[in-house]
């Protein structure tokens, strides 16, 4: 037998020196410099000046801390927003942007002096204010670089910072343009308050956490009632919150709740009269006897419990147990008139004074006892209800926590919000104990509490005055006034409510998914005043002066002008006690001003980056046409966090302002959960740093993850998940490398026209139709998951699996001038430049390494725009139906590989039962040879193996020949 010849030489192998292997870590920094050097954003900016703009406004990041992964999913989503909008001809910019004032920053800068044992108050405002400016730089420059590292494109070199003097500037004349028109007012009203950070705090600086409180039950004895049976009888209260009792000023009734006169009654007793008598002395409830409540029928069975929760045995180890016994009825509107005393009133003053009974409406039987202690300080229904009937705040609890030193019970003490201080044995119940008024007290009540969002405090709900913006009040922006609290509550003004508007202005905004405009709609609909003031340094000040004889602060605009100019020039530092006078000018005299202290809240700046960044003209990439009205930003992209947080507070401080939200669009993204499903702490050490992945993986692979992900809901990561996502990147990766290996040397001069292809190759170009279409919707709609899942089903099923599958046979073997191949490799081109355009915005690293592989003078494949596609008829239903054979008889096939009775698909002989026209079965199932019959057959052929193609025909006569087609291609 003679020797057979090897026919490699001659087969037309794929040819690429791009490498399977990514070593993206390795290569992606060195991409980024080239992109840094080249100044691609410019590039790009430049390439599409003068095109259909669309504006995503960037969400600041809060400078404190390393990125973490929901900063990078975050951004990686904008990112994709800009890039693909950029692809779609539209002129995309992305100014980044960081949230540098506020409290944390300065709790950190704080934390240096506490380690030093200095107090940060005896500091220079101005020296401590340069400390914090300084920390919030430096993680500026450290977050910059990390979420560069993902390859987001940006104006990196010009982002915005709130502490900029120019945005600060802006942020003040924002903030009198409300005073200007009225819309701001300084009252006293309960605020939730920090006592560790000491200042208040927004619902939007507030997270809510499971706690376990001290629940008492205190009775109140009245002293007046239209029913005079009432008289001596006690008011029974149930509170989880002790330290609200020395503020109590009245107790709030429901009228259409039924009440009972309840007696407290001994029962299971199991010893004599006498010995009854004499542990009943000192047993913890013996005061309760012969004493008459009033509580609420309903919640008879609840405060049962609780006193049985807080019998005890007397101290000689008699056991009894005493409850409520009803002795009669009584209609919650009948108690109207009815007056109790506080249990200290023996301390006299304020505590000696008369306790109403006033009607609420938020009075319920759902837990307690049907009466509700009202302490206006600490809770907004006391607060409303008792300014309703005349009974002001009296402002016991200082800003620490502490109680007033003057305060007759506990003054001095606190902290309030500490457990031990509540406690069952603790000062508060202990004091209640000896007055014979404490009827239960148990440190076991579990429940949802406030706590900073910052510090991680417990907060209070804190009476002190605050400058507020109202919901409520009717804005005539064509007529702008100062206003007092008073004037806010009775002016009926022409024109919407800012609660009005805001709510407009959410039913005109698109939400993606739809489900955000419920979310934020029903907070800007429930929430109350905007609280703007806060009592710490690190911060835009409310730039205000204060008429100390009217409390009316001063709205002159020659005056506002300066405090805008001096803020803008020199920065927060401008607004101090020695340039005041400068400020008010001639006009007026500094000795008859107050000059606020207070700073803004910080969710104040952040409303207000719209103002400094989209319209300020230092950004020209974002400016709208001249006369341009309605909002100017076509996106705002955050976590769904943000419905309380940055999208609220930029809705509100647009519409106040300008009638209008500041966006077109809301786009809002889950939360990152680990592999498990669960939320990520470090505690739990289920962490997943991005900076780590990408040390081991690369960025492209976060990239792929986060667009792969359904991100509008929460959504996981972890080890295993991120081993998948590096599989689904190897396949794409693998696409791009045979695509560029397949395309070795094509020009031109080898272009086929699409109506001269085969059938197959017109077929596959109707399906990039269909992909195109399905990308271009799914990029309008922000659906990535849809865009990553299409683009890499096309690679993996259409293309790897069925076209390149089929069509190797001709690249391999047919020669270079035969039109079969030339159309394939023609469609290959086409393929090449529609992929690598559609996936750059995904693997932004990958793709220009691609790109700049098969052209090293091509510039930048992030320049480009979405491909021009020809189109191509075929009969789609035919070929769904080949396929769908080519699937059956591959499932014959094989079980024939697994048992080895063939070796590979080309040895199988085919019997089909229906004919499908002129199509090559044959080369479509890649097999020896299809025949019809009555029904689908595989055996194995009996042709022989051409030698160099290794398809088995029966022109080839023994196994090494070669057949006609190679023949000729090798030997001419």
């Amino acid at each position: 037998m003679t020797e057979q010849r090897d026919y490699r030489d001659t087969v037309f192998l794929p040819k690429t020196d791009f490498p399977m292997k990514a070593g993206l870590p390795q290569k992606e920094p060195g991409i980024l410099a080239r992109w840094n050097e080249s100044d691609l954003y410019r590039q790009l900016r430049d390439a599409r000046a003068g095109r259909e703009k669309f504006i995503l406004h960037d969400g600041p990041p809060y400078a404190n801390g390393d990125m973490h992964i929901g900063h990078a999913l975050n951004h990686i989503l904008k990112d994709m927003v800009c890039r693909t909008q950029n692809l779609l001809g539209k002129d995309a910019p992305y100014v980044p942007g960081w949230d540098c004032h506020g409290l944390p920053i300065e709790w950190k800068v704080e934390e240096q002096y506490r380690k030093k044992k200095l107090d940060k108050d005896q500091v220079d405002p101005v020296e401590f204010r340069a400390e914090c400016r300084a920390y919030a730089q430096n993680w500026v420059n450290v977050q910059r670089e990390q979420i560069k590292r993902l390859g987001i494109l940006g104006d990196w070199d010009n982002p915005y910072l709130t502490m900029d003097p120019q945005a600060e500037g802006t942020i003040v004349a924002e903030l009198l343009k409300f005073a200007e028109s009225g819309q701001l007012y300084r009252g006293a009203k309960p605020v939730m308050w920090s006592p560790v950070e000491k200042t208040a705090l927004a619902e939007a600086e507030v997270e809510y956490e499971d706690i376990t409180s001290t629940q008492i039950d205190v009775a109140f004895e009245i002293t007046q009632s239209p029913i005079a049976e009432l008289v001596g009888a006690h008011a029974v209260i149930w509170t989880t919150t002790p330290w609200t009792i020395p503020a109590n000023q009245a107790i709030a009734y429901g009228p259409d709740v039924e009440y009972v006169i309840a007696e407290p009654m001994i029962g299971g007793c199991s010893v004599g009269e006498t010995d009854l008598s004499r542990a009943l002395d000192q047993h913890p409830l013996y005061h309760l006897i012969g004493k008459r409540l009033i509580v609420a029928k309903p919640l008879m069975e609840q405060i049962n419990d609780r006193l049985d929760r807080a019998q005890g045995t007397s101290p000689d180890g008699v056991a009894f147990q005493i409850g409520l016994e009803e002795r009669g009825t009584i209609k919650g509107s009948d108690l109207a008139g009815t007056v109790v005393r506080h249990p200290m009133h023996h301390l006299g003053g304020f505590f000696a004074k008369p306790r109403p009974f006033l009607p609420g409406d938020f009075v319920t039987t759902d837990s307690g006892t049907g009466l509700v202690h009202m302490a206006p300080d600490h809770g907004e229904d006391d607060f409303l209800l008792c300014k309703e009937h005349g009974i002001e705040p009296v402002f016991a609890v200082e800003g620490d926590g502490k109680y007033r030193a003057d305060w007759a019970w506990l003054g001095g003490q606190g902290s309030v919000i500490n457990p031990k201080f509540n406690a069952p044995d603790g000062p508060i119940c202990t004091a209640l104990a000896e007055t014979g008024c404490l009827l239960a007290a148990s440190a076991d009540y579990q429940h949802s509490y406030p706590h900073s969002w910052r510090s991680k405090a417990k907060v209070i709900f804190r009476c002190t005055p605050q400058w507020f913006v109202p919901m409520d009040r009717k804005i005539d922006r064509q007529a702008p006034l100062c206003a007092t609290e008073a004037d806010i509550r009775s002016e009926q003004d022409a024109g919407e409510t800012l609660r009005e508007t805001a709510m407009a202005a959410i039913a005109a905004t698109r939400f993606v998914p739809e489900k955000g405009r419920n979310r934020i709609g029903s907070m800007v609909e429930g929430r109350p005043d905007w609280v703007l003031s806060r009592q710490r340094a690190w911060g835009v000040p409310i730039t205000l002066f204060v008429d100390r004889k009217t409390g009316q602060y001063l709205c002159d605009p020659a005056v506002n002008a300066r405090i805008v100019a001096a803020v803008k020039a020199d920065g927060v530092d401008a607004w101090s006690d020695e340039r005041a006078q400068e400020y008010l000018g001639e006009q007026y005299r500094v000795e008859d001003y107050e000059r606020v202290t207070d700073i803004l809240d910080v969710w104040f700046d952040s409303g207000s980056t719209h103002a400094f960044v989209l319209e300020s003209g230092r950004w020209p990439d974002l400016e709208r046409p001249a006369g341009w009205t309605g909002p100017r930003a076509d996106m705002y992209l955050e976590g769904s966090d943000q419905h309380r947080g940055w999208f609220q507070s930029s809705l509100l401080e647009s519409c106040a302002t300008r009638g209008h939200a500041p966006y077109k669009e809301i786009l809002t993204h889950g939360f990152t959960m680990d592999s498990k499903g669960m939320k990520m702490s470090k505690s739990l050490g289920n962490t997943i740093d991005p900076l780590k992945v990408m040390e081991n993986y690369g960025a492209d692979i976060i990239r792929l993850w986060a667009l792969s992900v359904d991100f509008t809901e929460d959504h996981r990561i972890g080890d295993e998940i991120l081993k998948g996502v590096a599989d689904q990147y190897r396949k794409l990766r693998n696409t791009f490398r045979y695509l560029l290996g397949a395309l070795d040397g094509f020009s031109d001069a080898e272009r086929v026209d699409v109506a001269a292809m085969p059938e197959l190759e017109r077929y596959v170009l109707a399906l990039v139709g269909k992909l195109d279409a399905t990308l271009r919707q799914a990029a309008h709609h922000y659906d990535f998951n849809t865009y990553v899942r299409a683009l890499t089903d096309f690679c993996n099923e259409d293309l790897s699996a069925f076209f390149f599958d089929i069509r190797k046979d001709c690249l391999y073997c047919d020669a270079p001038t035969d039109p079969k191949r030339m159309a394939y490799r023609t469609t290959l081109d086409l393929l090449f430049h529609a992929l690598i355009r559609w996936a750059a915005p995904v693997l932004v690293f990958t793709a220009e390494e691609v790109w700049g592989t098969r052209y090293p003078a091509g510039g930048s494949v992030h320049l480009l725009e979405w491909p021009e596609l020809p189109s191509a008829a075929v009969d789609m239903v035919k070929w769904e139906e080949l396929r769908a054979a080519r699937t059956a008889v591959n499932e014959q096939i094989e079980p024939m590989r697994r048992e080895k009775v063939i070796g590979s698909s080309l040895e199988a002989a085919v019997t089909v039962a229906e004919a499908a026209g002129d199509t090559d079965l044959a080369e479509l199932f890649i097999v020896s040879s299809v025949t019809h019959g009555d029904a689908l057959t595989v055996t194995r052929t009996e042709n022989h193996k051409c030698g160099r193609c290794w398809r088995h025909l029966p022109e080839v006569a023994e196994d090494g020949e070669l057949c006609s087609r190679c023949d000729q291609v090798v030997n001419g």
